[in-house]
């Protein structure tokens, strides 16, 4: 039983740490141009220090469940915060970008940690008639960390360094570590479970082996046999957890979650539709500062009204849903989505910035009711024997489809920002940059149309009933 006190402040402490993991995301790509510079890279290539936290963030998910029942709440809540705070640390003190990829890496463990073990907590400690107005509470936070984000990293480079980008998350770390001392209860799981440390394993080198293949292919960065032999390991490694799933008595992720025709319509669809999606915050900040020549602080400012518009949406969605039902939302909101990302292309410096902010609200009203419906449909389905394997599979699912997302636009920068018609130019110009994110714009804007094509595989009346489903969308 928990005191009145602990009761009022818990969902506070795991808010805290929800905020931190939002801010980070988000305060970081606009400082992006500006650590590139101080770095000596290309800002057209600094996608991997996103990639990295992104991509550790979805392997070690699926072991925050396990961690939490083997050393109680708390132990593991603390070591989140202290992980961490200690990869932010290590960022603002690296000197080259591998050591920032590197420090990245052990942020992203502590990440991983941060709102699943929090969210156990409250399933927990909380009776499942006070769960949904808790966990809505405790989302508000997932709402302000991307509002406040841009505008605060564009503001921190010009006014101090990129370093403190990073450095904010450590007061904010040392509020989480004494609240979660005091307010956060050591609950354990039930003792003797076994962790299914083979499909472990052989999942997480598949995601790491194929995400790297990618990249590799992508960026040049790899010699292209090696990056093809990471690709072909990580898809067999891939096949061997399936395999070994099948059998397995309790596997990572069970293979009956799949029977559940939403589900796998839901898992396929937010995979390759948040390939655009999950860029934008990336690309766009980078395109404001780069192609277009907007500051840091105005480009942060720039993407405030993408956030207001997503939470503008919230308050219609789920009306929206039930008047046309799953497959007409999903098929028609992905194809403007995807035409949403493609329309950027039309922007240049000669583009009243008024248009800019304008069109930006609309592609996040409409990027935020694909997340709603995909995220509902998804989980919606499931049991209660399946629903925390599938919630824990839906984000890993949306963590890898955003680092994808990244190293495919990343990739495509590359490609397109190589200079073919002046062999002899050792940079690309103003002009040509704007070009260069033109048609990078066009090729993720059709990658995530494509998914339209999943979606229109439910039945006209599948799907189902919309209710409130509490889904981190970062």
């Amino acid at each position: 039983m928990l005191s009145p006190t602990t009761k009022r402040l818990l969902p506070w402490v795991v808010a805290i740490a929800f905020f931190m993991q939002t801010l980070d995301g988000t305060i970081l790509n606009t400082a992006l141009p500006r650590m590139a510079t101080d770095l000596g890279e290309s800002p057209l290539r600094m996608q991997s220090i996103v990639i990295a936290y992104m991509l550790t963030v979805a392997l070690f998910i699926p072991a925050s469940g396990w961690l939490a029942d083997r050393f109680g709440t708390q132990r593991t809540f603390l070591a989140a915060i202290g992980l961490f705070s200690l990869g932010s640390l290590l960022c603002a003190l690296s000197p080259t970008l591998p050591w920032l990829v590197a420090a990245r890496v052990v942020q992203g463990v502590g990440g991983a940690l941060l709102l699943p073990v929090g969210r156990l907590t409250i399933l927990r400690a909380f009776p499942r008639s006070e769960l949904l107005k808790v966990l809505s509470f405790v989302t508000i936070p997932g709402l302000v960390g991307p509002l406040v984000g841009p505008p605060l990293g564009g503001w921190l480079v010009e006014v101090a360094t990129w370093h403190w980008v990073f450095l904010i998350n450590l007061p904010v770390g040392v509020i989480g570590v004494f609240a979660a001392l005091r307010y956060m209860p050591d609950l354990r799981g039930a003792a003797g479970q076994k962790f299914d440390w083979t499909g472990f394993v052989l999942f997480s080198l598949g995601l790491v082996a194929v995400t790297l293949g990618l990249q590799g292919l992508g960026e040049h960065s790899i010699s292209a046999p090696v990056s093809i032999l990471l690709v072909i390991g990580g898809l067999a490694a891939m096949a061997a957890y399936w395999a070994h799933a099948a059998r397995a008595d309790k596997p990572l992720f069970s293979l009956t979650l799949f029977q559940i025709p939403t589900f796998s319509v839901g898992i396929l669809g937010n995979l390759f539709a948040r390939l655009g999606s999950g860029a934008m915050p990336f690309l766009t900040p980078l395109f404001l500062q780069v192609g277009l020549g907007y500051s840091p602080s105005a480009a942060g400012l720039t993407m405030v009204p993408t956030v207001i518009g997503a939470m503008m949406i919230k308050f219609v969605a789920e009306r929206v849903i039930k008047r046309f039902g799953y497959r007409r939302v999903l098929v028609v909101n992905t194809l403007l989505l995807g035409g949403f990302i493609a329309g950027f292309s039309m922007v240049d410096r000669a583009t009243p910035h008024a248009a800019i902010l304008v069109y930006l609200a609309l592609f996040g009203i409409c990027n935020s009711m694909q997340f709603t419906a995909m995220n509902t449909l998804t989980l919606g389905d499931l049991d209660d024997a399946r629903a925390s394997g599938g919630n824990s599979l839906l984000s890993v699912v949306m963590q890898l489809s955003m680092s994808l997302g990244v190293a495919a636009a990343g990739a495509l920068l590359a490609a397109f920002a190589t200079p073919v018609v002046i062999p002899i130019a050792s940079d690309i110009g103003p002009s040509n940059v704007v070009h260069t994110f033109h048609a990078t714009y066009l090729c993720m804007g059709a990658l995530s149309a494509l998914a339209a094509g999943i979606f229109f595989q439910l039945g006209r009346g599948e799907g189902p009933v919309v209710r409130a489903t509490v889904v981190d969308e970062s």
